[in-house]
């Protein structure tokens, strides 16, 4: 039996090991598909402390690394489900596997949702992006458009508009749905278009690389392209919270509704990372709360009278 089961090998799991690893605890990391998560998809990553500059890749290969040095197991497997017996928390994976452990510690973050055009996951970090604080200065003086019409689109094209020669929102609804101060600054930015009621329909390329999107109108079936250099798709997050609804409370949106002490109903159980309800879904605060629920989950192996 382990003292800690960490699901999910994102900044916020594998920081949850480190923390757990370094107060002598054995842990084991089960990750689904590749350690490092959504970081994984940025070329360069700049607003780290203490590092000018990176790749998300390099980010994700030293963390592994560190915790690897430190003594971490891991495996990839799928979570499945999480049952307590006890003060036992047994862990039971896809592939069939059980695993158990004193305390878990929940980071299976979230997936951007996509468009679910061809080409576009390979695209991702080569012209598709995610994330405006993220990859935004890759774009200082060129033209880009984002997908999307809700408060997290218009957000990302305000921070755009401070850095691109232009921002293009294109919207699939008649209308924008973000809040209307947000529309009033989107409308008061020169550099900011706004097409609704169209559909983002196809990614443009030329000898591999990305060079604009086509839009075909909801109502006028038209079809156009534009030329541009990247391609924002913020149309929302999805959580993949639902096999532990019965351990840890969800929000009307599904990301655990928990606060920064990254606790949870259930004794034993914690979140960490983008699943979490928060604010601000950063490298840096994916990493905070990785530590956060690791040194609440040393606490309480260690009041554990087994």
């Amino acid at each position: 039996m382990y003292d800690l089961i960490v699901a999910g090998g994102g900044p916020a799991g594998m920081t949850a090991a480190l923390y757990a690893l370094r107060n002598g605890k054995s842990v084991l990391v089960i990750e689904k598909a590749g350690f490092g998560g959504q970081i994984t998809h940025s070329p360069r990553v700049e607003n780290f402390p203490g590092t000018k500059t990176m790749s998300g890749n390099e980010f994700a290969d030293a963390l592994l690394d560190q915790i690897l040095y430190q003594g971490a197991e891991i495996e990839i497997e799928t979570v499945a489900s999480i049952t307590c017996e006890g003060d036992v928390r047994k862990v039971r994976t896809e592939e069939g596997s059980e695993y158990e452990a004193k305390a878990v510690v929940i980071a299976v973050g979230v997936r951007h949702r996509m468009l679910g055009l061809p080409g576009e996951e390979e695209l991702v970090g080569e012209g598709v992006s995610f994330c405006a604080v993220c990859d935004g200065d890759f774009y200082t003086g060129k033209d880009v458009c984002v997908a999307g019409g809700g408060n997290s689109a218009l957000q990302e094209a305000v921070l755009l508009s401070d850095k691109c020669s232009s921002v293009t929102i294109l919207q699939d609804l008649p209308y924008l749905t973000a809040e209307e101060k947000l529309q009033e600054t989107v409308r008061g930015r020169d550099n900011v278009t706004v097409i609704t009621d169209v559909a983002v329909t196809g990614l443009l390329t030329e000898n591999g690389g990305f060079t604009g999107v086509e839009i075909t109108g909801r109502t006028d079936k038209e079809v156009r392209s534009i030329n541009c250099d990247g391609l924002f798709v913020a149309i929302g997050l999805i959580p993949e919270n639902g096999p532990f609804e019965e351990l840890a409370r969800l929000n009307e949106y599904g990301y655990f509704d928990s606060d920064e002490q990254c606790l949870t109903k259930t004794p034993g159980i914690f979140v960490a990372g983008d699943c979490r309800s928060k604010h601000v879904r950063q490298l840096t605060t994916a990493a905070a709360d990785g530590a956060v629920a690791a040194l609440a989950a040393c606490r309480y192996i260690n009041n554990l009278k087994v």
